[in-house]
């Protein structure tokens, strides 16, 4: 769903029309009965829920904070029958953090993390949840990509909420 909230506004003192819509509430199936529910607008005035909410068959992982200015996760598992809050293990990670590493990986001439396939395939839901917004038909996603790897075998050995971080 995807819509105009709000038809006038002021802007810089002056009203507006927007031109596209202001709030949008996608649903993705991923097949095998695995969903992802997406809200965002610009009319959300405060919000007081998870940034990033992921269920699982044997628990729950929550963000804390922001998307862009993370403040640590909660994970509940099942076989553990509690929360456990994890810190951020990098509070001075500045969120434009990306722009940074495409500009790096220019100068070295190392492949990004993210690829241009995998940015296509962003575009390629964002547009096609658009378009079913306004006709209300789902649409398939034509576009793949390779998922990117975070895997580091040295932090892989400790888990994140024992390490300790001299700078928090």
């Amino acid at each position: 769903m995807v819509g105009i909230a709000v038809p006038e506004r002021m802007v810089e003192g002056a009203p507006m029309k927007p031109e596209a819509e202001d709030n949008a509430h996608v649903l993705i199936d991923f097949g095998n009965a695995v969903y992802a529910v997406v809200t965002t607008g610009f009319n959300i005035q405060r919000y007081r829920c998870p940034a990033i909410e992921l269920y699982g068959t044997t628990g729950t992982l929550q963000m804390m904070g922001d998307d862009w200015d993370p403040d640590g996760y909660e994970l509940w598992q099942n076989d553990v029958g509690a929360w456990q809050i994890h810190g951020e293990p990098d509070p001075n990670w500045p969120w434009y953090d990306g722009v940074r590493h495409l500009v790096e990986c220019i100068h070295t001439g190392a492949k990004p993390i993210v690829t241009p396939e995998h940015a296509y395939h962003v575009l390629e839901i964002m547009l096609k949840a658009q378009a079913a917004g306004r006709d209300g038909r789902a649409r398939d996603i034509d576009s793949t990509f390779t998922p990117p790897s975070f895997a580091d075998p040295a932090a892989a050995a400790t888990a994140p909420h024992l390490v300790h971080d001299p700078t928090s």
